[in-house]
């Protein structure tokens, strides 16, 4: 289907979290209005879309009725079950298309798309009985055992040594099909956000450098500090990538930039990135209002960046001992505060996240993370 939906129209999401949320928020500033479909209620989507139905997504019921309400559906994370996707698809649009989500909600299935379609990826070794842990390479230990499935934030990993602790890792903790990567001795992680639209234009943001704590983002900077090599041969590969795949929306390549240059790709988000929020204050066209135009059949807006940005993630543990000092955090009146309406702070939840626009990409740095130590002041 190659529908066009012009502003006006009714957008559906499925999944509720922060990035439906800053979907929302783009989608009805320019002017459409917003159907979320989750299994909860008052969540960071719903609080700002015109519709908020809470049903499972196995519900293929209600699934069938919320796509009739609606002109286009995108999702705003990975773990939707393909037949929900399939119920919509019948009914209406849904960019990314299903196929996109079947590839990259699957770490086996997305490796081996991107190794045989000669993208540069870490050695792995698939896992799904017993008997595939004696043959796993020895040039893959020691390594990463990660799930095949339902992974996020450095959940469902474990770093394994040798052949004793992988067996233990895979019998005692991860128990399902998985995945055994080579441990990659990288300089850098960075992500490359990049939209695609139905004439099949692609748009990139440039390198987002990223910075984690315990596995989950904690600092993106933009635009990254690599050499312009080894930017301009991610762009070129993200471009690749999304072509590939035919996305129709946005997807975000994740990056090691090994030494010497040498980029392998870690994973791919078939939707708007954490690493990309910060392109709200500082591009001229922000990667939720380009999700909006590619999933509309809109053309693509300015990638520009405006000024050098960071973002830092602000997490449920910045809520403890006390209620965080917004008004110190915005010292700096170009601080941006973005909270996510999300009810309980959780050590490791993202609760939302501050973005600062610089001179220089150190400066941005420097600041937002001066930003966030102010939260704790009283």
């Amino acid at each position: 289907m190659t529908k066009t939906v012009l502003p006006g129209g009714t957008l559906g999401v499925l999944g509720s979290g922060q990035l439906g949320r800053m979907f929302a928020i783009a989608a009805r500033r320019m002017g459409y209005r917003v159907h979320v479909l989750s299994p909860d209620k008052d969540t960071p989507t719903g609080q700002v879309a015109d519709l908020e139905i809470e049903a499972p997504y196995d519900d293929l019921a209600a699934v069938a009725r919320f796509a009739d309400s609606v002109d286009a559906v995108t999702f705003e994370f990975e773990n939707v079950p393909l037949e929900t996707v399939n119920v919509v698809n019948e009914k209406v649009p849904v960019r990314p298309a299903g196929r996109v989500l079947h590839t990259t909600q699957h770490r086996l299935r997305e490796k081996t798309f991107l190794r045989d379609h000669g993208f540069p990826v870490p050695k792995f070794h698939a896992i799904g009985k017993l008997a595939d842990l004696d043959t796993a390479p020895d040039a893959l230990l020691p390594g990463v055992l990660k799930t095949a499935a339902w992974g996020y934030d450095g959940k469902g990993q474990a770093k394994v040594t040798d052949r004793d602790s992988l067996r233990r890792a895979w019998t005692e903790e991860l128990k399902q099909e998985a995945i055994l990567e080579e441990l990659v001795g990288f300089e850098k992680e960075f992500s490359v956000v990049a939209a695609r639209s139905i004439d099949g234009t692609v748009r990139c943001y440039a390198p987002i450098e990223n910075l984690h704590t315990n596995h989950i983002l904690d600092v993106s900077i933009s635009p990254g500090r690599l050499s312009a090599k080894a930017s301009s041969e991610a762009i070129e590969i993200a471009t690749a990538v999304l072509t590939e795949l035919d996305v129709v929306g946005v997807l975000c390549v994740e990056f090691f930039l090994a030494p010497g240059d040498r980029l392998l790709i870690n994973e791919l988000a078939p939707r708007p990135h954490n690493s990309g929020h910060l392109t709200i204050d500082s591009h001229v066209t922000c990667q939720f209002e380009q999700q909006v135009r590619a999933v509309c059949g809109l053309p693509l807006g300015s990638t520009d960046q405006l000024r050098p940005a960071a973002m830092i993630n602000l997490l449920g543990d910045v809520w403890d001992p006390d209620i965080p000092n917004w008004a110190a955090a915005c010292e700096n009146p170009a601080i941006k505060l973005h909270l996510y309406g999300k009810h309980q702070p959780r050590p490791g939840r993202k609760m939302g996240h501050l973005t600062v626009t610089a001179a220089t990409v150190d400066e941005a740095a420097d600041e937002v993370m001066a930003a966030k130590k102010r939260l704790s002041t009283r």
